[in-house]
């Protein structure tokens, strides 16, 4: 499996970078995008990297339904969107009230993908799976929420999901932002797979600080005997810097192409 960073925080040399998230994965076959970022700047690196994103990806995951994920898909057309029901509500910012979702609304998406919806795990390829909605069992994860939906209810990103790929009996975990809990993510990733060993997690931990529970997630990532992290997208730079002390691993950079 490869795994092409087209858009993420920090630009590797010659490729551009913005506050979002978009990877290609090359496996059985197949190359699947997940997400989009904030806008074609996926496309712009893919064409870097000699990927012709609008001709060879037939399928498209989106992890959740923030802007930095998904605007993206603006620049896209007749392809499969697979992602959880609940990534096209309106939601906003505690802070300021300003929208978060995805600019482009669920009626327009529709005239130009074939979408599928699913709160449940969704076999993509042989060795790659979407895993749907996240159970929430961790006692430090996904507790608190910056978001807030139109009715006036907190916003807990309920549809946030991830992807899992199994290789020679081992699973990589790629998370798009884990405002369910990354944690959490792994968990479910074991039980849709049935493979207890996690060989890598890659992308957003949404983790800012190195609390509690920075440091939590770190002791089951040691607990799980996980070698190969890559926290990238949402990931803060003091949350790094704690991981640091217990793991080695590279900045996640746009252009970046990282094989398992």
């Amino acid at each position: 499996m490869k795994i092409n960073i087209l858009t993420d925080n920090q630009a590797g040399i010659g490729f551009e970078a913005e506050h979002g998230l978009s990877y290609l994965i090359e496996i059985d076959e197949e190359s699947i995008l997940f997400d989009t970022g904030l806008s074609d700047m996926f496309l712009r690196n893919a064409s870097k990297l000699e990927k012709d994103i609008q001709n060879d990806v037939k399928k498209v995951v989106l992890s959740h339904g923030h802007g930095d994920h998904g605007n993206g898909l603006f620049h896209l057309n007749n392809k499969i969107l697979l992602t959880h029901p609940g990534a096209f509500i309106k939601r906003y910012r505690k802070k300021d009230h300003s929208p978060i979702g995805l600019a482009i609304d669920e009626e327009k998406l529709q005239q130009k993908f074939k979408i599928t919806t699913s709160s449940k795990p969704v076999q993509i390829t042989q060795n790659l799976w979407f895993l749907g909605e996240i159970p929430r069992k961790t006692d430090f994860e996904s507790k608190r929420t910056d978001f807030f939906l139109s009715n006036g209810e907190e916003d807990f990103i309920m549809d946030d999901s991830a992807l899992i790929a199994t290789i020679n009996n081992e699973i990589v975990v790629i998370s798009g932002c884990a405002h369910s809990g990354i944690c959490n993510i792994c968990e479910h990733a074991k039980k849709v797979s049935g493979v207890s060993k996690i060989k890598a997690v890659i992308g957003g931990f949404h983790l800012k600080d190195a609390g509690e529970q920075t440091q939590k997630t770190s002791e089951y990532f040691s607990d799980n005997k996980i070698k190969l992290l890559f926290p990238a997208h949402c990931t803060q730079a003091p949350a790094k810097d704690y991981f640091r002390q217990h793991f080695q691993f590279p900045d996640v950079k746009t252009g970046m192409i990282l094989e398992f």
